[in-house]
């Protein structure tokens, strides 16, 4: 998607995956050619080679044409246009003008075909494990989870062509985030571009450059991009500054099935009651630790600050080049992420929010009438467990942000790290990785008192408020099509570690990438994804600024605790207190 990555950070980009239907494909081809080889009494069967022929080129985003299937049959040409004739009159083969005259045309395999070829699929594989897998796995067996078996889920299926291309000058343009999942989308363009009929170009920033062009994107006339990224902080700013446009102004958004999405993700996507995006990637941070070591130490896996502490200070080895933990500390945008996901740690959020059952209430922000609240008792708590987990972390800590915390602990120089989900594959892909299959996921640990969360972050995709009429309509279908179930499990396949939907966390070959979505799973279901540690309101970036520039110079010995909590607290109020006014 001619992908321009604003950052100097490489991301790991997995290759193609090869799924389990594709597995099955490849089998199937291999096996009708042995068959036909072997007994000359068997002839092609023109039925069979042209579905391979359709769903190959369907996986490999390559054009299918009449002739070429016809030719793929390996049966003479009127036969194999009787069948071709007949697999589109039974709702298997889908036919896509490829002209403006509409004489011409593409083919593809139908939703029908597709959904019968996975469940063929899932068939096939479970009669080859009771004839030659030796024995019954039973319970233990990893196609178990929640009590349930994998071959019992409802396995998603391939994404399917548009009955109509998408009719827009210049093909869709797209501004996201340069991290692995949009990565991965990038690594898709011929598959995405065939899916919706037309380019797809993509730019990718780090995340102060995004936001900054975001911003500049809308004080243009017409906005360059169709749909835009937004980091979920961002919500209320870019409603407010008419960025992006409220999605029932122009979509059903019953089309979505919101339902289906993490209920933090998807309530993080509204201002005001109204959506201004759909949830694309719904990634928490987490706490990743080395399970093997915890093993070796006799330690437990830690639910509180303590236990943390505890095993950081156990874990540390800084003469066998060895450290207990790494996290967002370097000035400005990554460290304020920190401070305020560690105000939550200790049951506190950065806003004085109402609390509720489960959290805080999040749903009247856009009223106003908020305060910051960084000079507490809490407060106090959570910068000197700051100050305690620095004496447990390598040496360039404070220089760490998001792609510097998870490399060493790949390399397993770190025993500890927080980290959003999206950056497990930096240890996940690559079994040369002493982390490679050694690594918990647990939520962020609790301090006294408070409840353990998976602070809420990640990407919706949203629509530029000022986009040409004439591209709306385009904008919503490809926005449909990048953030449908479909989309979301070819993103894990090809190497992505989030997911913003139930039914994409509960489908088997899903299940069977990552440990990660089990977990992320399960603590949704306990209600602990919440993303009211980074509330919405217009004023977050500038206080999530103060934040990592105020902690900073506590954590450099420049000023003590309080007097961090107290200017911290100062500033953010001048902010909010200026923003009003305006």
């Amino acid at each position: 998607m001619n992908a321009m990555v604003g950052h100097s950070q490489s991301t790991p980009v997995a290759p193609q995956a090869q799924s389990e239907a594709l597995a099955m494909l490849a089998f199937i081809d291999e096996f009708s050619n042995e068959l036909e080889g072997a007994l000359d009494i068997i002839a092609p069967n023109a039925h069979l080679r042209m579905a391979l022929h359709l769903l190959h080129g369907h996986f490999d985003a390559k054009t299918i044409t009449p002739t070429s299937l016809i030719s793929a049959s390996r049966v003479p040409y009127a036969t194999a246009s009787r069948r071709m004739k007949q697999m589109i009159d039974d709702g298997l083969i889908e036919q896509r003008p490829r002209t403006k005259t509409g004489k011409s045309f593409s083919l593809h395999p139908s939703e029908t075909l597709l959904s019968q070829w996975m469940q063929l699929s899932g068939r096939l594989r479970r009669i080859a494990e009771g004839c030659f897998g030796g024995q019954d796995k039973g319970q233990d067996s990893e196609d178990y989870y929640f009590g349930g078996s994998y071959t019992e889920a409802q396995s998603i299926p391939p994404l399917r062509v548009l009955n109509e291309q998408l009719k827009v000058s210049g093909g869709i343009r797209v501004l996201v985030h340069g991290d692995p999942t949009f990565m991965v989308m990038d690594n898709l363009k011929r598959q995405f571009e065939q899916v919706i009929g037309t380019d797809i170009s993509q730019r990718a920033f780090s995340i102060d450059r995004l936001r900054e062009e975001a911003l500049r994107n809308a004080q243009r006339d017409t906005s360059r991009y169709d749909i835009i990224a937004v980091d979920l902080p961002w919500i209320g700013e870019f409603a407010q500054k008419d960025v992006l446009m409220p999605l029932d102004q122009i979509m059903d958004l019953s089309r979505l099935d919101p339902a289906d999405f993490h209920t933090a993700g998807w309530k993080a996507a509204h201002w005001g009651g109204r959506a201004y995006g759909v949830p694309a990637q719904t990634t928490p941070e987490l706490l990743f630790y080395r399970r093997d070591m915890f093993a070796k130490a006799g330690l437990e896996p830690p639910a509180t600050t303590d236990a943390l502490l505890h095993a950081a200070r156990t874990l540390h080895e800084p003469r066998r080049g060895r450290y207990g933990i790494a996290w967002n500390a370097a000035r400005g945008t990554a460290l304020g992420h920190t401070v305020l996901m560690t105000l939550a740690d200790f049951g506190q959020p950065i806003l004085d929010l109402p609390e509720i059952a489960g959290g805080f209430d999040t749903d009247r922000l856009a009223q106003g009438g908020y305060r910051a609240t960084i000079d507490t008792e809490a407060g106090l708590r959570a910068a000197e467990f700051l100050l305690e987990l620095l004496q447990y972390s390598p040496p360039d800590i404070l220089s760490m942000s998001w792609y510097e915390r998870i490399r060493p602990y790949a390399a397993g120089n770190i025993a500890m790290a927080y980290g959003y989900t999206l950056l497990a594959p930096y240890f996940e892909r690559d079994e040369s990785c002493p982390a490679y299959g050694q690594t918990g996921y647990l939520p962020h640990p609790a301090g006294p008192g408070a409840s353990q969360v998976a602070p809420v972050g990640g990407y919706v995709m949203g629509i530029p408020a000022n986009l040409a009429p004439e591209r709306i309509k385009a904008a919503v279908e490809a926005l449909t099509v990048f953030t449908s179930p479909e989309a979301q499990k070819l993103y894990v396949q090809n190497g992505s570690r989030t997911n913003p939907r139930y039914s994409v966390g509960s489908d088997p070959e899903v299940r069977r990438a990552s440990s990660i979505f089990e977990a992320v799973d399960g603590m949704s279901w306990r209600d602990e994804l919440q993303f009211w540690p980074r509330p919405p309101v217009p004023e977050i970036c500038g206080i999530i600024q103060i934040c990592g520039e105020e902690f900073h110079d506590m954590l450099r010995g420049l000023i003590s605790p309080r007097e961090a909590l107290r200017k911290a607290q100062e500033r953010a109020d001048a902010l909010i207190t200026a923003d009003r006014i305006k």
